[in-house]
């Protein structure tokens, strides 16, 4: 598969202030270096506790956020696959030069504020395409419609706001607004997680969907492993701003490698109701992201700690089959965790 995007070293550092004359003091290390490869047409779950970085990750790749450090690659559709588009540093006024504008696009965890109460459906998703293209009103509202429908909805809810819907219509509102410049990645922080589960499950089938016909390419952020083991084709595990483990999503499930990515498995309801799997109950608080752990960040919570892991950072390392893995006891894990807390 051709890659569409690349994140080497990425960090995202967000100035703390203090004193009277309003100096950087320190920083929240929201990303601390992560890197990942995005194939087209794949969809790449991000998990991880609150507050991990994933979705400034996410903000970061279309530049709601500015990068502090690393490098964030672009490869068009047609170009050289050797030949990458650095956008780190590009301005918007750059990048609608070189053609990308609208090429990545982000659906919001919550579509209550992420829409324009003041504008009706009809403007909203009008308003990115007006950005890329000149068309006269007529050709506007058929393009619109057009939109609506492939969402779901129908013309009669052009003219309407956004507070007259519920939240799964709001939901595909701000969808149809996402691929309304028809991007190539489309980034979606936790989209259905303010939603009923009946509502869940159609949001979902609709990304599948609208994924399989135009082609897209998913970054999708959830705290929901279930929701994540469905749509995504790989999963990325971080921890306080680093990437601790990325495996194939039926690898990730069968076989795990890291303590902490045992203890998010460990945390997923029984659906039959019967078999009970022992939960693993991580001691301790989440480190500050202004003052991180040295060596490994997870080994103030990890019960299978060695003196190596206070003292050296463990790399992501591959370990066969694209299963990658930052972890000093990575080969003892399973074991371990089947000794302390049977099978999980």
């Amino acid at each position: 598969m051709k890659k569409i995007l690349e994140l080497k070293k990425l960090q995202k550092y967000y100035p703390i202030v203090g004193g009277v004359l309003r100096r950087q003091v320190n920083s929240v290390k929201a990303l601390d270096g992560i890197d990942l490869t995005i194939h087209r047409g794949e969809c790449i779950g991000i998990v991880g506790e609150s507050g991990c970085g994933k979705t400034t990750t996410g903000k970061a790749i279309i530049k709601l956020h500015k990068a502090t450090g690393g490098e964030i690659i672009y490869f068009p559709k047609d170009g050289d696959p050797d030949s990458g588009i650095n956008l780190t540093d590009k301005s918007r006024f750059a990048m609608k030069k070189m053609g990308l504008t609208g090429k990545m696009q982000m659906v919001f965890q919550d579509p209550t504020t992420s829409l324009n109460p003041r504008l009706l459906v009809k403007n909203i998703i009008a308003e990115p395409i007006s950005v890329k293209e000149r068309l006269n009103s007529r050709e506007m509202q058929d393009k619109v419609i057009s939109l609506l429908n492939l969402v779901g909805l129908t013309k009669d809810h052009l003219l309407r706001y956004p507070h007259e819907f519920s939240g799964g219509q709001r939901q595909r509102i701000a969808v149809a607004r996402a691929i309304a410049t028809n991007p190539e990645l489309l980034v979606l922080d936790e989209p259905t997680s303010a939603l009923d589960v009946s509502v869940q499950a159609q949001i979902l089938n609709l990304l599948k969907q609208l994924k399989d016909e135009f082609n897209l390419t998913y970054l999708f952020i959830t705290h929901h492993l279930l929701v994540v083991k469905y749509i995504s084709t790989k999963i990325v595990v971080m921890y306080l701003g680093k990437v601790v483990e990325e495996s194939e999503t039926e690898e990730l499930f069968l076989n795990p490698m890291h303590p902490y990515t045992f203890a998010l498995l460990s945390g997923i309801p029984s659906i039959d109701g019967k078999s009970i799997a022992q939960r693993i109950v991580l001691e301790g608080d989440v480190p500050s992201p202004i003052d991180p752990p040295t060596g490994c960040r997870f080994h103030t919570r990890c019960p299978f700690a060695k003196e190596q892991c206070s003292k050296e950072e463990p790399l992501l390392e591959d370990i066969g089959n694209g299963h990658k893995v930052a972890c000093h006891r990575k080969y003892e894990s399973k074991q371990l965790i089947q000794d302390k807390f049977g099978k999980v």
